[in-house]
């Protein structure tokens, strides 16, 4: 018998986590190989120019890192909860 959520080939087949993110990987290459010109920054007391893909890369990241940590803190906080449930 097979196990339950595997399909009939052992399961090696992409999720739909890994297309979301292959598409968005698409989708930002896309925008960034279209958006070359360059863009003037003033924050606080710096002023400088970067290119925009540059820029779209960056926070791009960014927002990447972002997510990877609220998915952290997120599983910590319910397995902190399990192991208070477990001493219950």
């Amino acid at each position: 018998m097979s196990r339950q959520g595997e399909d009939s080939e052992g399961g090696r087949g992409l999720g739909a986590g890994a297309v979301s993110s292959l598409a968005g990987v698409a989708v930002l290459l896309v925008f960034v190989v279209q958006n070359t010109e360059d863009v003037r920054f003033h924050f606080l007391f710096l002023d400088f120019t970067w290119p925009l893909w540059f820029y779209t890369v960056v926070v791009a990241a960014f927002g990447a890192m972002v997510w990877f940590g609220l998915g952290v803190m997120r599983r910590h906080r319910r397995r902190k909860a399990r192991r208070e449930a477990r001493r219950d």
